[in-house]
């Protein structure tokens, strides 16, 4: 029987909750006669799906207006939908308000169907191990069913497992799109194989295969059993192009572009003020008292109690009030004449601080053309700077006759009046370059970066509404638009609404002047709007201050400059690396092959279920949610200890997969044209923690445990005549771990320069330090590194394939020789509770909302987080101190460079007969970014690679 994992990502099908609620619910209505019985409905629904579930993540998903690219491959898709009432239409933006309002994170893209979005976001989160529960009443989400992601019906309360798929329809959830192609779908008007019904669909693909295998063996359709078989294989033929376009048009895409994250999908704080104005509208009486009470009108409970201190502490929380500001977009100025630049330089020279910011038309810092610059000042005046622009003057208009290409064509002839762009550039990069003249942005990074690759080195960088936003909490998301509404209450202009969306959305050079003006304008406007606010809300927190001022802003320079370094990619080694992997996955695929003693498809779960399980008769170490034995990652890995070659040779094959599609192969398309080098972005503003991480690529996911994971890194070289310097951290966090806790025996251990693992069997095992042997030495690292990680005795048991008691009986012991760490994980706990928060050695705060939480799991979770939070967080901080004074040091230096940071390593490109004294430079920053109560080591390393030097 299928069960609902703990705190799944739940992604509500909103549409279809919407038309649901609309014929089954009473048509209800308010005394002014406004329908509202859809929005009770919906509400309801989710306020039932939410009790029972209690997500951790969740996101309401409604299909947005106009047209898909589903429309575009066939006409008459979805076209004989009757239109949508107007009672029904009349509902949809307040219940869109209500859900907003309630803190559910809701998601409605243009262009783009409600299902594919959240067959991207279940697909996205699946892959990183979380499990997804998909709200809906549609077929359709069936064929996203797999061991991380289930559906459930609210009407009939009904889970829908891979088994139940299987029981359901007859087949599996990788059938579902075949399914659907050959028999058609009359309420999205999919047209389907003239003459399959459902028992002939389901006889084909049981008695044949896949849609694609039907059509390559329509000899095989005679020997079936359902009536007409024997005639049946030419009408098959003759449909085959209705049927390819029917798999297209049923297939949920799962790479549609997102601006969001499914680990961004987190609840906010409940706007009390516009649900005691929606709910008194429209007459929701019971769940308005319940907002008047301070009760949550979703889950009909009242708030857990958290102390005072903790909401007083709390960046925004939902007590905290903002005045509403007022925006006259009118008022903003689109410099195009010599005497307004002269005008506008005069104001931005005699200015103390200015907002500024770049329009482009690409947002990859790297290759992106700056298009114009907009500018804010402290009093409300703004302007936009259009210097590149080819776009029309005004938007388009349709002609007489609706041809509205035709129209606009004839606008782009007329190229707007604007500044000559280099002098234009020439004039501002005294003041842009003015340390005097403070200047603020959003993301500044970007602005920063653009600007070089322009000849102006942007200084005074003193501000960023992101990072002010970021430091205050760094929970939640820091993008303009959200922090526009949440403190200035205020809606920013979506780029989507000037630009479009998908394949026909334009760059900024060719949005109109008039549009182009409004949204770059208000950027600088609300920024400066912003900062006001944000920087208020800091000064009330002295040591957050010290944390923006000192390391977080000064960072963002360092940052920028080390993406524009980038990193030398070795192409040819990777092509290389690529085809030996291809060759390593075939070897593989007939090692396994061989081992289990029959051909099977090593992608599918049911198949390696039947084969680790049934066949070689392995253990059931872990079920899936839906109670079908697991084979994650985490199973093979225990599989593989016990001995058995199958679970080995599978976990290897999943990995150079992985390391094969995101590395060998997509790192040669990733070299810039202009540089020749790799160019990634750091996000400051992303983790919890106050960790970096990187996008476009990844460099903090490369292994470097296994020989195929190294020979990555060894693509990654220095130009002639220069080497790789590696540097790191040793131990780092059991280090502050040390620091922390105060615990005399590890600190003389680390002071002696033991080797701390070593030291730590001595202590437990009670033997002296050369008698150790390797087995203990591993105990004794796990336990180390569990404890940061605040592993229990269960988790140590099955790390070291040991009972329970005895992982129980080694933890004890350790606890015995180390009882300041055991009291330092009692007292953080509890600190932790009465603040609702934990700090890093530099102030920094890590919010934890469950700390309090009546739910045992989530407690027990953020427990953990509170234990290794501020090791984690203190690591991120000082890494991030050596890489500002490493900065400053070589700034000027041609013969070294900062190229990557990755965890606690510093990555560095240096002349080779400049290695000795930079070696040492490097080791003495790092080293120095803290005062320990135990040495902090940093250790080098040199080598023509990344692998060599690491």
């Amino acid at each position: 029987m299928a069960t609902i994992a703990q705190n799944p990502l739940v992604l509500v099908d909103g549409s279809s909750y919407l038309y649901r609620a609309f014929h089954a619910f009473p048509p209800l209505t308010n005394k002014q006669g406004e329908p509202t019985g859809a929005m009770y409905g919906v509400l309801n629904m989710l306020k039932s799906l939410i009790a029972q579930v209690e997500p951790s993540h969740i996101a309401v998903v409604f299909d947005a207006k106009g047209k898909t690219f589903r429309d575009e491959l066939f006409e008459q898709y979805k076209s004989h939908r009757p239109p949508m009432p107007d009672e029904l239409r009349s509902q949809i933006q307040p219940l869109h308000a209500m859900i907003k309002a309630l803190g559910i994170p809701l998601l409605s893209i243009e262009g783009v169907e409600a299902d594919d979005v959240i067959g991207t976001l279940a697909v996205q989160a699946a892959q990183t191990g979380k499990n997804v529960l998909i709200s809906t009443g549609d077929k359709d989400m069936a064929q996203l069913v797999n061991d991380h992601i289930m559906l459930i019906n609210t009407m009939n309360n009904t889970l829908l497992d891979r088994d139940g798929v299987i029981e359901k329809y007859g087949i599996p959830p990788e059938l579902i799109i075949d399914y659907l192609a050959l028999l058609g779908d009359s309420s999205d008007n999919i047209p389907g194989v003239k003459g399959v019904g459902e028992k002939t669909a389901i006889a084909l693909l049981q008695g044949i295969g896949s849609m694609q295998t039907i059509y390559a063996n329509l000899d095989k359709v005679a020997e079936l059993s359902f009536r007409g078989a024997k005639t049946f294989a030419p009408k098959l033929a003759a449909e085959k192009e209705t049927a390819d376009l029917s798999y297209l048009l049923a297939t949920i895409k799962t790479d549609v572009p997102l601006d969001v994250t499914h680990d961004q999908l987190l609840t906010q704080p409940q706007q009390r003020d516009q649900l005691v104005e929606l709910f008194g509208r429209y007459e929701f009486k019971r769940w308005l008292n319940e907002v008047m009470d301070n009760t949550n009108p979703v889950t009909q409970t009242a708030p857990e109690k958290i102390p005072n201190q903790y909401q007083a502490t709390q960046a925004v929380s939902s007590e905290q009030q903002f005045a509403k500001i007022e925006i006259d977009r009118t008022a903003y100025q689109c410099v195009k004449t010599e005497t307004q630049f002269a005008q506008w330089l005069e104001k931005l020279q005699k200015a103390k601080v200015i907002a500024v910011d770049t329009e482009t038309n690409s947002l990859d810092p790297m290759s992106a053309e700056l298009v114009g610059i907009s500018f804010g000042l402290e009093n409300g005046e703004a302007c936009y700077i259009p210097l590149a622009h080819k776009g029309i003057s005004k938007p388009a208009q349709t002609d007489l006759f609706g041809d509205e290409s035709q129209a606009e064509q004839s606008e782009l002839a007329l190229l707007p009046e604007q500044l000559d762009k280099k002098q234009c550039l020439a004039q501002l990069k005294p003041i842009l370059e003015n340390p005097s003249i403070q200047k603020v942005g959003q993301n500044i990074k970007y602005d920063l970066t653009i600007f070089a690759r322009n000849g102006i080195e942007l200084q005074g960088i003193a501000f960023d509404t992101m990072l002010e936003s970021y430091t205050l909490n760094s929970t939640g998301r820091h993008n303009m638009d959200d922090l526009a509404e949440r403190y200035l209450g205020h809606q920013t202009i979506p780029f989507e609404e000037i630009a479009g969306k998908g394949k026909n959305q334009k760059t900024f050079d060719l949005i109109s002047l008039e549009q182009a003006t409004e949204y770059a304008a208000e950027d600088a406007d609300i920024t400066m709007k912003l900062h006001q606010v944000l920087s208020q809300e800091l000064s009330k927190e002295p040591e957050l201050l010290k944390l923006f001022e000192q390391i977080e802003m000064p960072l963002v320079a360092v940052l920028s400059r080390v993406e524009r370094n980038g990193v030398l990619i070795d192409p040819q080694l990777l092509r290389t690396h690529s085809i030996e992997i291809e060759q390593r996955l075939a070897e593989l695929e007939q090692q396994v092959h061989k081992e289990a003693g029959e051909i099977f498809n090593l992608a599918s779960t049911k198949q390696l279920q039947e084969i680790l399980f049934t066949k070689l008769g392995l253990p059931v170490l872990k079920k899936t949610p839906k109670g079908a034995p697991s084979t994650n990652e985490e199973v093979l890995e225990e599989l593989a200890q016990m001995g058995h070659q199958v679970p080995v040779l599978l976990m290897e094959h999943r990995g150079l997969s992985k390391l094969k599609s995101t590395y060998a192969d997509k790192l040669p398309q990733m070299i810039n044209a202009t540089t020749g080098r790799v160019h990634t972005s750091y996000h400051q503003a992303v983790t919890a923690t106050g960790r970096l991480s990187s996008s476009d690529p990844n460099l903090q996911n490369i292994p470097i445990r296994n020989e195929q994971g190294r020979r990555i890194r060894q693509a990654f070289i220095a130009r002639e005549g220069y080497v790789i310097l590696a540097a790191d951290y040793s131990q780092i966090e059991l280090r502050i771990m040390a620091h922390l806790a105060k615990d005399a025996n590890m600190i003389k251990a680390f002071a002696e320069g033991k080797d701390i693992h070593r030291s730590t069997a001595a202590e437990i095992f009670d033997v002296p330090l050369e008698q150790v042997t390797s087995e203990q030495r591993r105990s004794a690292k796990a336990i180390n590194f569990g404890l940061i990680y605040g592993m229990s005795d269960f988790g140590l048991s099955n790390q070291l394939g040991i009972g329970r008691a005895e992982a129980k009986k080694y933890m004890e012991l350790y606890f015995q020789r180390y009882p300041a760490v055991q009291q330092f994980m009692m007292d953080i706990r509890e600190k932790a509770a009465e603040k609702g928060y934990v700090e890093t050695l530099f102030g920094r705060r890590l919010y934890l909302p469950d700390i309090q939480s009546s739910n045992q799991i989530r407690r027990k979770a953020a427990e953990r987080v509170a234990i290794n939070a501020p090791m984690q967080g203190t690591a991120a901080d000082i890494i991030k101190v050596a890489m500002i004074g490493i900065d400053n040091a070589i700034r000027d230096c041609d013969d070294i460079k900062m190229i990557m940071q990755v965890h606690d390593e510093l990555v560095f490109e240096v002349k080779a007969d400049r290695v000795e004294h930079y070696s040492q430079l490097i080791k003495i920053e790092m080293e120095k970014a803290i005062a320990l109560e135990v040495p902090l080591i940093a250790e080098v390393g040199i080598g023509k690679n990344w692998d060599e030097a690491h």
